[in-house]
């Protein structure tokens, strides 16, 4: 594979016009770049970090006018999938272009094997930070029993409690972001839309969230319900109810990320009828430091 079968652009809508059916070919394993890209389309960068941050660069493995892979260099590279062969072109070739990587987030096997031939063309130790679950939704299969209440979509009189609860989640899962109202623009939940479960009483007591459908695909993320209002059925029916209104709405695909270290949240989203689908795995990478002299 040669380096110049891979296309480097900033131009969103040109990778688009390319790209999109490629990603539009397997739109569950193609997920995360679905949205990235269409975020990117309709937002603009700033939506994923600071205002006047490197833009970012997408590219594409092309061969006689056929894309076989694409990738997005936004504050770290995501990947589809790569063989070892094309994750080492790749590599070398970013190298060659003086690109710095934080992490890159992909299927497990092809980021481990370009974390692999990262680490041979630069040196840069590459460290597992965490393994992820993708799931795909068969047949959807609603709890039993229903807890008490209703699912309610989320209004703009709900956006504090909204932010209540995404504080909580991102606490809960280690992800270093700001969620207030000045900040909110540019976290990952603006562009989704959610979802509360809440009691008789119209308080809420779980909440998830949902991608706009992309290529038919809509992805659920995030679930959560507080602590001390877990077991009670709360996460699974708010699941079925973004899950249904998915369906409902045409989406041909359903996909969920889970924990794998978590077992009660996929036993749970596998009662539902999600089926797993792949592996995933995000390494950072660790420069390799000057020597002094």
């Amino acid at each position: 594979m040669r380096p110049d079968d891979w296309h480097l652009t900033q131009d969103v809508d040109d990778f688009h016009t390319r790209a999109g059916e490629f990603l539009r070919s397997r739109p569950a394993l193609h997920t995360t770049p679905l949205t990235t890209i269409e975020t990117l389309r309709t937002r603009g960068a700033d939506a994923f970090g600071t205002p006047g941050a490197p833009a970012p660069v997408l590219g594409r493995l092309e061969r006689a006018g056929n894309v076989h892979a694409i990738f997005c260099l936004i504050r770290g590279l995501s990947l589809t999938h790569l063989t070892p062969e094309h994750a080492d072109t790749l590599a070398a070739h970013l190298a060659a272009l003086g690109h710095s990587l934080p992490f890159v987030s992909a299927d497990h096997g092809t980021a481990t094997a370009f974390a692999e031939a990262w680490q041979r063309h630069t040196g840069a130790t590459p460290t597992l930070r965490n393994r992820i679950r993708l799931y795909r939704l068969g047949t959807l299969t609603p709890p039993t029993p229903v807890p008490e209440g209703r699912g309610r979509l989320v209004g703009e009189q709900d956006r504090e409690q909204l932010m209540i609860f995404l504080r909580e989640f991102t606490r809960d899962v280690r992800e270093a972001v700001t969620i207030d109202a000045d900040s909110w623009a540019g976290t990952r939940f603006a562009d989704k839309h959610f979802t509360f479960w809440e009691t008789p009483d119209g308080t809420p007591v779980s909440m998830a969230g949902a991608t706009s459908m992309v290529g038919g695909m809509v992805r659920v993320d995030p679930v959560y319900t507080p602590a001390h209002l877990r077991g009670r059925g709360y996460a699974a029916a708010v699941t079925t109810e973004v899950s249904q209104a998915a369906l409902t709405a045409g989406a041909t695909d359903v996909v969920l990320y889970a924990d794998p270290a978590n077992p009660t949240s996929n036993a749970l989203y596998q009662r539902l009828g999600y089926l797993p689908l792949t592996e995933w795995a995000v390494y950072d990478f660790t420069p390799t430091e000057p020597n002094a002299g």
